[in-house]
């Protein structure tokens, strides 16, 4: 009997993870109940005997989100780095020197190492459910392939999340997770696996989520829709973002006021009719959002811990200035003076006034919503047909009508007209809703580099000129130093 010891299943295969060894307690989900009791994991466990019930293997499931849910990833660090370079805040303290498009100092080059260290964690933990759960008995094949289709999805997304920040990276899977020495695999090669693994997971993901939190096909098929779109198969896009809309699985969540953001966004929402995909958190120290604290200053009173005010905007910033007052999605943003100055702003987006803790707030990372859907299908519709068409003009109105307070499915005399955008301009005024849309949501930057606007974009709002070498992240030193198959000098990205 092959026996695996802890770190070996929950923490990660190598000594160079070991930093980042999981919780004797796993992952808690959030259901009807609001939460699930924590399982303890046991100190060794047998592969013969541990993924052979579906309460096991989703054990083994739950270890993936983990990592990535970490104060120094997605619940945290990455969307603090990310949102430093938008156009519509500033990064402030540790992150001010993100506003000179430079790259990265010391302490930000430790922070994206850290999240390198944590997305290849989760790709560990899902590679083990992968290789696996296939071989469990009694599972039943039904459960064991759901599963399976869960591990593949969110090895996916972090491939995805690596690849666009990195660019070609070691591509590890349950074929080669023994292998110390991996060379560097091309984009391409990470590609290939993101979509093979996503084809597979829409197939093989339950219609409905298991339970609040897990990803469904329609979860798969709307990160297929953004890969295509990110690698310009706006076709495909196109079409995959029409399944979903067509599903009619999802609506947008309809406001009155600013206040009713919170409906989509605040710390004691559990789902809605928009949710596709979050990240959930709940509030309770180590389980709470740590992002939200980020972005709250202490005397706000608007988070319970205080804040960090890491980011703030100001109303001389181009997109405050051209942003129509009577959005309420601007209403979100209130005077506030950081010793910036008197024109400093700060935001409502993401807000727990209850938050036990620095990383105790309500709120979710909400990865995807039926807005992204709905804009996603908006640009490649326009893109694959080399200009706007009626039903991808409708599905940018519904986003916008909702912003302003009104019916989203209902035609309305601030909608968008189609006479007026060509497809050079109808993508401008897309880039520039999603700015609107999907603040704080870690999404901007992303964007503004995959449709080559980030330097123009960034110039008009900051001033700065983006150097080559801010696009990308340094491979961190730990990997390089690990893995003997990546030489420093010939691997390492530019200007690192």
């Amino acid at each position: 009997m092959r026996i695996i010891s802890l770190p070996a299943v929950f923490q990660g295969l190598f000594t160079r993870h070991s930093c980042y060894a999981l919780p004797t307690a796993l992952l808690l989900f959030l259901g009807s109940s609001c939460q699930e009791s924590l399982e303890e994991a046991p100190k060794s466990l047998a592969v013969e005997t541990f993924y052979n019930t579906a309460s096991e293997v989703e054990a083994a499931v739950n270890a993936i989100y983990s990592p990535l849910r970490n104060n120094n990833c997605l619940g945290g660090l990455y969307p603090a780095q990310v949102e430093s370079y938008t156009d519509y805040v500033f990064g402030n303290g540790s992150y001010a020197v993100l506003n000179d498009f430079q790259g990265l100092n010391s302490a930000n080059i430790t922070r994206v190492g850290q999240m390198w260290d944590l997305f290849y964690l989760s790709i560990r933990n899902a590679n083990l459910v992968i290789q696996n759960a296939p071989l469990g008995s009694p599972i039943s094949a039904a459960n064991s392939t759901q599963y399976v289709g869960e591990a593949r999805f969110l090895r996916a997304l972090t491939y995805f999340f690596l690849v666009r920040n990195w660019g070609g990276v070691p591509v590890r899977t349950e074929a080669n997770m023994k292998d110390r020495d991996l060379k560097r695999g091309s984009v391409d090669e990470v590609y290939s696996l993101i979509l093979a693994d996503l084809k597979e997971a829409e197939t093989t993901l339950p219609d409905k989520p298991a339970n609040i939190g897990r990803p469904t096909k329609w979860a798969a098929k709307t990160l297929l829709a953004d890969v295509y779109l990110q690698l310009g198969k706006f076709a495909e896009a196109r079409d995959k973002a029409d399944e979903v809309i067509q599903s009619k699985q999802y609506s947008l969540v309809p406001i009155a006021s600013t206040d009713d953001l919170q409906k989509l966004f605040g710390p004691d929402v559990l789902s809605t009719s928009e949710e596709v995909f979050y990240l959930k958190y709940i509030r309770q120290t180590g389980q709470g959002y740590n992002w939200a604290m980020f972005v709250n200053d202490l005397g706000t009173k608007l988070h319970g811990a205080g804040g960090f005010t890491a980011h703030y905007s100001d109303v001389t910033m181009p997109f405050q200035l051209s942003w129509d007052g009577k959005d309420l999605r601007k209403g979100l943003w209130f005077s506030w003076n950081i010793n910036r100055g008197a024109t400093s702003l700060m935001s409502k987006r993401l807000i727990d006034p209850l938050a036990v803790s620095a990383d105790g707030a309500g709120n979710d990372f909400t990865m995807y919503r039926y807005a992204d859907v709905l804009l996603i299908y908006a640009e490649a519709a326009s893109r694959a047909g080399n200009g706007p068409t009626a039903a991808a003009l409708e599905a940018l109105n519904q986003v916008h009508r909702r912003a302003y307070g009104q019916n989203p499915t209902t035609p309305s005399v601030i909608d968008f007209k189609l006479t007026e955008y060509t497809a050079a301009s109808f993508l401008d005024l897309i880039i520039k809703e999603r700015g609107y849309e999907f603040q704080y949501e870690g999404k901007r930057w992303l964007e503004l580099k995959r449709t080559g606007k980030a330097a123009n974009i960034i110039q008009a709002a900051k001033g700065k000129i983006i150097a080559e070498k801010h696009y990308l992240w340094p491979i961190p030193v730990s990997e390089l130093n690990y893995n003997q198959a990546l030489n420093p000098a010939k691997d390492q990205n530019p200007g690192y």
